[in-house]
């Protein structure tokens, strides 16, 4: 077999998304006269990305038998000598993200035509997640920083649209704005990353940029003494915080809850969210020189591991515990980048995409089952009404928990080994908070599931039955009534998806982690930072890592987590009440989400907006308007008026200023004379 990919059925994964979102987008709309149906709509999508999943599982399967692809497909434009092209490097890190998600995203759209076949946006929402396919298809699969910032900023605008996707609501408009910009922030510093590493290397491409990364070791920032590479590495890092929901500025996510759920699904679990990762492990060879960056983003990660977990024991809406979920395991991944453990991050983000993504469309069909309410506080007993949303549910919560076998369990316990063996500064605090944050998520994860599939039945003591759901219904099944089972377009998805979140951590460890799967995809400086080596040390096949996991830590940890959650909320329900009174200011800090957001709306924009008033009213009204045009106009108004004083038409007038004149000069040439 060849070892190079064809051109040609590259080029086509990203495209068929396209050509279907374009076909939905225009022809299924009023902008093309509404000349496609629902049917067709959803047919040609979910064509668009079943035929990119296809081509990306043959192209995994080409991968694995050794074959590459590094190429330009078109050039754009040549400017001063940097090129700026269209072109795809596919590795086993790119053929892998390629396989997830189309895989996911194809579920999604399955599982849109049972969740949205009430909405008068049907065809408008199967346009947009095939759009958002191919924006993401872009990114992962670009081979230069152009094309990777293309597909970055493509993927937050299509989530724009999606997040906002109900727009009459003033909730939705709000969480995409607050979106939108947040990962504005974070998208300042990646392009400020971008521009530096083009102005010292002289190009964006990926192979170009790592082949003179060695020269770039020792310069600093002109005017500083800070290090070059660890200005870069922190630049385009603080992009993978924004795209990728890291503390700071994860404050997005959460309210991104306001979208659809199958966005959720799509957004958040395996696509969107994981370009950050994705990123900063395709930019190993650079970040494997700074040890400034490894050591920050190892903090940050450890924070939003651990902080973000403890937010979500306090959520009572299904979908917003499951979106803190989202960003704890996204600070997981971050710490293992940042002990340079790169494949073991991507190994957990391929985990997380799948049992996330069950986690999500399960949630959404617990929502549609349960009349639209979203309020686990009255759910309960919902077992018996929907047995297979509940097994898949289950299911997922046993893989994000870590339990041993399951697929979350060999990239979680990795992540935690891998911190614990890393020798960097900043691996204490984080092996720490990946530690402590396994009984929280265990805790928040099965409060959950109790509260929603056992215990008493509460759905019809719910005290505001129109209260928070997701009205693209437009109340046509109501409110309340006994919890029905979803139907297949919606279960099927589950169990597809269930399956690999059990044995995919089992079936792919080895080859991911000890293999050369990822080949020279993925860079590790094993001198100075041997994590991968313990690691590789450690492994002696994923019987015995599941069978040893039993007697860990991280283990009874979870189990602990179960354990609590059974009896506070099965048990002896005035538990939580009790600790709610015992900590009361604890709570209110958690309550209000440690006040970012209060600090982003009263302090950062409240300020901004004081700044702008100021440069209009005092810059803008006070100076320009009110001193220089207004003063500029006032003079020449003056100086008009003294002129129409002396103009006065009368000769006589002339004739005196003439003598006048005569007098003053001939009086200066006798005076000079002297």
């Amino acid at each position: 077999m060849s070892n190079t990919l064809s051109a040609g059925n590259l080029l086509a994964v990203p495209l068929a998304p396209l050509a279907g979102a374009l076909l939905a987008g225009i022809f299924g709309t009023k902008l093309g006269g509404n000349l496609l149906g629902r049917k067709a709509s959803h047919t040609v999508t979910i064509l668009g990305v079943f035929i990119a999943f296809i081509l990306s599982a043959m192209t995994l399967s080409n991968v694995m038998d050794g074959a590459t692809f590094n190429a330009t497909i078109y050039e754009w434009m040549v400017t001063g000598g940097l090129r700026m092209e269209i072109g795809f490097m596919v590795d086993g890190l790119t053929a892998m993200m390629m396989v997830v998600v189309t895989f996911v995203s194809l579920m999604v759209h399955i599982y849109t035509i049972g969740y949205m076949s009430e909405d008068e946006g049907y065809n408008r929402f199967f346009s947009y997640i095939s759009l958002f396919t191919f924006a993401m298809l872009m990114l992962v699969m670009s081979n230069n920083l152009l094309q990777l910032f293309f597909g970055w900023e493509a993927v937050g605008l299509v989530s724009y649209l999606l997040i906002g996707f109900w727009f009459k609501r003033s909730t939705a408009v709000f969480a995409n704005m607050k979106a939108f910009l947040v990962n504005r922030v974070g998208d300042f510093g990646f392009i400020l990353g971008i521009g530096l590493l083009a102005s010292y290397t002289g190009s964006l491409n990926y192979t170009e940029i790592f082949g003179q990364a060695n020269t770039l070791v020792g310069q600093t920032l002109p005017g500083t003494e800070w290090l070059l590479l660890s200005v870069i590495g922190i630049c385009l890092f603080i992009g993978a915080m924004g795209k990728s929901a890291q503390f700071p500025l994860h404050v997005w996510l959460p309210d991104s809850m306001e979208g659809p759920t199958p966005i959720s699904a799509l957004i958040h679990a395996a696509t969107m969210v994981t370009a950050g990762i994705f990123m900063v492990a395709r930019m190993s060879p650079l970040y494997e020189l700074s040890d400034t960056a490894l050591n920050f983003i190892l903090v940050i990660g450890a924070i939003t591991a651990l902080f973000m977990g403890f937010l979500g024991i306090i959520q009572n809406d299904i979908k917003r515990v499951v979106a803190y979920s989202t960003l704890s395991q996204l600070g997981y991944m971050t710490v293992a980048l940042g002990a340079s453990a790169y494949s073991v991050a991507v190994f957990h983000l391929m985990t997380h995409a799948f049992f996330k993504a069950l986690l999500f469309l399960a949630a959404g069909s617990v929502i549609i089952g349960m009349h639209h309410n979203q309020d686990i506080r009255w759910m309960g007993g919902v077992r018996k009404y929907m047995p297979i949303t509940w097994i898949t549910f289950l299911l997922g919560s046993l893989a994000l928990i870590g339990t041993p076998f399951f697929s979350g369990f060999y990239s979680k316990d990795s992540i935690i080994e891998a911190v614990s063996a890393s020798t960097l500064p900043a691996a204490g605090f984080a092996s720490f908070a990946v530690l402590a944050g396994v009984f929280v998520t265990a805790f928040y994860s099965f409060r959950v599931y109790f509260l929603v599939f056992h215990g008493k039945e509460r759905y019809d003591q719910n005290p505001d039955a129109h209260g928070h759901h997701d009205d693209h219904h437009d109340d046509a099944h109501g409110h309340g009534g006994t919890p029905h089972e979803s139907p297949a377009v919606v279960t099927l998805p589950l169990v597809l998806l269930a399956i690999p979140s059990v044995v995919i951590g089992f079936l792919s460890i080895d080859a991911l982690l000890f293999g050369d799967f990822f080949g020279s995809a993925i860079v590790v400086n094993d001198v100075k930072h041997g994590a991968m080596l313990e690691l590789r040390e450690l492994f002696h096949g994923p019987v015995a890592m599941a069978v040893h996991g039993l007697q860990t830590a991280p283990f009874w940890l979870a189990l602990s987590g179960v354990l609590a959650a059974y009896y506070m909320y099965m048990v002896n329900p005035a538990v939580p009440a009790a600790f709610a009174r015992m900590l009361k200011p604890v709570m209110t800090i958690l309550e209000n989400k440690y006040y970012l957001d209060w600090f982003n709306e009263n302090v950062l924009a409240r300020g901004a907006r004081g700044i702008g008033i100021g440069l209009w009213k005092g810059g803008d009204q006070g100076v320009i308007e009110g001193g220089i045009v207004n003063a500029s106009w006032k003079l020449v108004g003056a100086i008009s008026g003294l002129v129409r004083k002396l103009q006065s038409g009368y000769i006589y007038h002339y004739a005196l200023v003439m003598i006048l004149g005569i007098f003053v000069l001939v009086t200066m040439f006798v005076w000079l004379a002297k």
